[in-house]
């Protein structure tokens, strides 16, 4: 049985290409395949609420010199919903929210309960890779909802050994609970969360080393180790969030630190769509405010970035064993601080709340390498699959990312790669962070901001592109190469946005916005006679009356808290030929819109 919202997401702009052309710029050799014994190792680490775009890894040394430098950047890679819980489902499981119907961060729409209710409980990366043969192990924050009433009910399938943060001390730094495998919770008062998380992944990485064959030169038992800190996640008690709370040997470091002053930081004039473009400007002691708290954020990085260098000297120390390791450092979601407005916070489509962080490195890995194919958190399942030789389900709304040398050498000119586009989605209200929500006509407290949309983010040959579909049924475009920060809306109808009926990239934007779009290899979903492989290639004249006429828009009937598919307008798409008889009929190609 499909999980409910197996339907596609439709986004009413461009059918998504398939020949988006990524760059590498190699300053190193590729880690050596021919080094590696058996299948490999995996080290995932994830941060909470890491922004890319204001810097953070500017401030870690670690994730540059052992990661980064040695491996490969994927400068555009984005979570699919930005916020905490849907997105590590999403990521834990190859599928997109609207196919997890995990989509909040607790009941009735999300946390642990839910994951466990729909069943993924059963169907998730850890029981994946048991049944290939690996030990799992993990540490940290696993979900929303995971919290001491909740731990054993059921406990998490999958895993050799566990030591994970549970709710509600999960973002409480110097007072969190934590529960080990199959025991009962503790509270360890006076102690560093993440430095906790570290220390538990070292035992791990020890107990998965000693794993090893009894027979002479067999390779060990491979593993896979998730390690997640809390950091730099807002501390969070009873519903309140305040700055992030380094750890005190950090907490006096980079004095000074501001937000980046981009040019969408608390901007003269309103930006954005929906409630946030009625946002007032803030003032100096809500900027002074913001600049601490981003300060209080990468200064909580801080000890993340050691925990990264502890695992990597460990392993350094194994030689044979990092030679078949892929480490992997990326975030749930992005967050802003000051962006159009807003407090702090994600949730929203802008890129700070979505762009988030890839560094991976490994075998057949380029090092000194950045990457930029869009890619997202459903395509991390495929991948780890793909490198560890396991086949790929035909449920994964994601494709594997070409992470090792080989498979970007064939992701070249004239070849169909990894799509350009990834599909954002997201239900609920917006959430404020801090001590100053903000002010503006559609601000009353902190509640009732109804943030629920579908967005689509599109990078091609030449083209760099952001569309939105609000709830309301208020629409952003944006182009940018033009505008990176996302401050001129070009959607033709937007009030007051500039040249609203210029031509984008040279096409018209009403036959632009019409290309419609299905959740994984839409080209092939909509064009299956195999002659579109690109916008490019959509954006024909032979196919505007497909298009314009022909194909369903992304519209909304109601703005929900959460994945009600009731309400979301057309949820499947036109194939071109079925009207002109040409056979694909829409019960044939289901599986393509899933």
């Amino acid at each position: 049985m499909k999980p409910v919202g197996a339907a596609p997401v439709l986004l009413g702009l461009a059918g998504l290409a398939l020949a988006a052309q990524g760059q590498t710029t190699t300053t190193g050799p590729a880690n050596d395949p021919a080094k590696a014994k058996g299948k490999p190792n995996f080290i995932f680490i994830i941060t909470d609420d890491q922004d890319l775009r204001l810097g953070s890894l500017e401030y870690q040394p670690a994730v540059q010199k052992h990661i980064a430098d040695q491996g490969t950047t994927f400068s555009k890679h984005y979570c699919t919903i930005s916020i905490c819980c849907p997105s590590r489902v999403s990521l834990l499981t190859g599928r997109a929210a609207h196919n997890t119907n995990v989509t909040d961060v607790s009941m009735p729409y999300g946390g642990y309960p839910k994951f466990a209710s729909e069943g993924w409980n059963d169907k998730y990366l850890p029981v994946w890779l048991q049944e290939a043969g690996y030990n799992t192990y993990y540490t940290g924050k696993l979900m929303n909802g995971f919290s001491t009433a909740t731990y054993n009910n059921p406990f998490p399938n999958g895993w050799t050994g566990t030591d994970f943060f549970l709710d509600p001390n999960t973002y409480v730094y110097y007072n969190v609970t934590m529960q080990r495998s199959k025991e009962g919770p503790r509270t360890l008062t006076g102690q560093y969360s993440t430095d906790l998380a570290a220390s538990k992944a070292l035992d791990f990485l020890d107990e998965a080393l000693a794993d090893s064959s009894s027979e002479d030169d067999a390779p060990q038992k491979p593993f896979f180790i998730g390690v997640a800190p809390i950091g730099p996640h807002s501390e969070t008690w009873q519903g309140k969030f305040s700055t992030p709370v380094p750890a005190d040997r950090h907490k006096d470091l980079f004095p000074g630190l501001k937000v980046p002053r981009t040019p969408n930081f608390n901007p003269e004039e309103p930006s954005g769509g929906g409630w946030i473009k009625t946002l007032d400007r803030q003032n100096q002691t809500v900027v002074d405010y913001h600049d601490d708290f981003y300060r209080r954020r990468i200064q909580s990085l801080q000890a993340v970035d050691e925990l990264v260098d502890g695992i990597a000297r460990r392993l350094e120390s194994a030689p044979d064993v990092l030679a078949n390791t892929y480490l992997i450092y990326t975030s749930d979601n992005g967050f802003h601080v000051g962006q159009h407005r807003l407090a702090p916070g994600k949730t929203c489509s802008i890129e700070e709340d979505i762009n988030v962080p890839f560094v991976i490195r490994g075998p057949g890995i380029s090092a000194g390498a950045k990457w930029e194919l869009p890619t997202s958190h459903t395509d991390i399942v495929p991948t780890l699959f793909e490198l560890a030789g396991i086949p790929l389900q035909e449920e994964f709304d994601g494709v594997p990312m070409p992470v090792t040398e080989a498979a970007q050498q064939q992701s070249g000119e004239g070849s169909i790669p990894k799509s350009e586009h990834v599909n954002v989605e997201f239900w609920g209200d917006g959430i404020l962070e801090g001590d100053y929500p903000g002010t503006g006509s559609a601000i009353s407290g902190i509640s009732g901001l109804n943030d629920t949309y579908k967005a689509l983010r599109l990078l091609g040959d030449g083209y760099d592109l952001s569309y939105t579909v609000w709830c309301t049924n208020e629409h952003e475009l944006y182009d940018l190469k033009a505008d990176p920060w996302q401050m001129n809306n070009i959607y033709p109808s937007a009030a007051g946005s500039d040249n609203s009926t210029a031509p984008v990239y040279g096409w018209a934007k009403d036959k632009l916005i019409a290309r419609g779009a299905v959740c994984r290899r839409p080209w092939e979903a909509l064009h299956p006679a195999g002659d579109v492989h690109s916008l490019r290639d959509a954006m024909a004249p032979a196919f505007d009356d497909f298009y314009v006429r022909q194909q369903p828009r992304v519209s909304f009937s109601e703005c929900k808290l959460g994945y009600l598919a009731e309400f979301e307008g057309a949820m499947q798409p036109s194939i071109f030929g079925d009207a002109a008889g040409g056979g694909y009929s829409m019960e044939a190609r289901w599986e393509d819109w899933t």
